[in-house]
């Protein structure tokens, strides 16, 4: 197991900040463009990036393309990799590589294939020495990604042909023998920065950014609601224990005010039935009582009956 260290180590953590200021450095500037691009195409395209328009980007008047077929995207004009890609694989399908999280709470990232000196796996180990920051693409559909950044290759494990990414630049060690503590950070912000918004982006593509509840359709509104809640063992970030919801009836749902049957049928708490009040709860939470939500066309993007039916019992048991 190689460590490296965000923020410390014998490599000095590079100051992308400063050394872009005087605007003479290439490679910094080529990243402040990439991920000033980015930002403008996520906010953009909140379910997922088609890879044509984060194509698109353009620096110092020539065209760059930052999503390439191997995965791993170095320019000629670069000593480090500037992008990473996960694919994005249809539900039952086996990843082609299997990227994951480790035991200390941080993403790993596959080599290019098991020859340590490819060109690919070089320029990564480049980007590691130097803690260069990288833009990451995750699959959320066909031709369609989430991106992350800035990641950093913090290590790598040449038995197991993988780099260790970590999805924030706070300072702390990856390794096997990391304490609990910095575990259980580690995994925070990877769910934080990685799972919750690839999540997000894949229910709300599958629900065709509109509430299930009310068809809201402004993509700003709208959450990717845990049928089951994240840290469940069965809560994980899935299509089939999501929902997308609008943020009123996300809280709705969350706190147990309204519930979705196994067979798709919304029920309103009692006592809330029986309330007055203005029209939000008149047509926002009453008029909903015994409506079915609108699921996805494809049936394996579709909520999962049987945690709808635990998380139903949980409902009732509330009302």
């Amino acid at each position: 197991m190689t460590y490296g260290v965000s923020g410390g180590g014998d490599a000095p953590l590079v100051d992308y900040k400063r050394r872009m200021a005087g605007g003479g450095d290439l490679d910094a500037r080529l990243r402040a463009a990439m991920f000033a691009h980015l930002s403008r195409v996520s906010a953009a395209h909140p379910d997922g990036v088609p890879s044509g328009v984060i194509n698109s980007f353009v620096f110092d008047d020539v065209p760059m393309r930052l999503i390439v077929q191997p995965g791993i995207r170095k320019p000629a004009q670069l000593a480090a990799a500037l992008t990473i890609r996960t694919t994005w694989t249809p539900p039952g399908a086996e990843a082609p590589y299997a990227d994951e999280v480790g035991s200390d709470g941080s993403l790993r990232y596959k080599w290019r294939g098991t020859d340590p000196q490819h060109s690919d796996n070089r320029a990564l180990r480049e980007a590691m020495r130097d803690h260069t920051p990288l833009a990451y693409f995750v699959g959320i559909a066909k031709g369609v990604y989430h991106a992350i950044y800035p990641v950093y290759l913090v290590g790598e494990e040449p038995e197991r042909h993988q780099f260790v990414v970590q999805v924030d630049p706070a300072q702390f060690v990856t390794g096997d023998l990391v304490s609990p503590d910095v575990r259980s950070y580690a995994e925070r912000l990877t769910r934080l920065r990685l799972h919750q918004p690839v999540f997000r982006a894949r229910v709300l593509r599958a629900y065709d950014s509109a509430c299930a509840m009310c068809r809201l359709r402004h993509a700003e509104l709208l959450d990717a609601a845990h049928i089951l809640p994240d840290g469940h063992p069965r809560g994980e970030p899935v299509l089939p224990n999501g929902i997308a919801l609008c943020k009123i009836h996300h809280a709705a749902y969350d706190s147990d005010i309204l519930g979705i049957r196994p067979d798709l049928v919304i029920e309103v708490n009692t006592e809330v039935m029986h309330e007055q009040d203005g029209p939000m709860l008149r047509h926002g939470l009453q008029a909903l009582h015994r409506s079915t939500i609108v699921v996805p066309h494809s049936i394996r993007e579709r909520p999962d009956p049987v945690r709808l039916e635990e998380r139903y019992d949980q409902f009732r048991r509330a009302a």
